[in-house]
């Protein structure tokens, strides 16, 4: 055996990370993208109704 490696004291950190949940973040980010899905269906609505008739 070799005793002239040196003891290493290695103090190992734990960490406990809690995921937290703003429901008014949440809230805002399911309107907006729910928003964002209106938008897009209005305007293919508008294209089918009124601009694909005219071809």
């Amino acid at each position: 055996m070799n005793t002239n490696i040196p003891q290493r004291n290695v103090e190992i950190e734990e960490r406990h990370v809690q995921k937290k949940s703003d429901s008014s973040q949440v809230l805002s980010t399911l309107i907006r993208y729910t928003a964002y899905i209106v938008i897009v269906f209005g305007v293919l609505y508008f294209l089918v109704r009124y601009v694909f008739p005219m071809f």
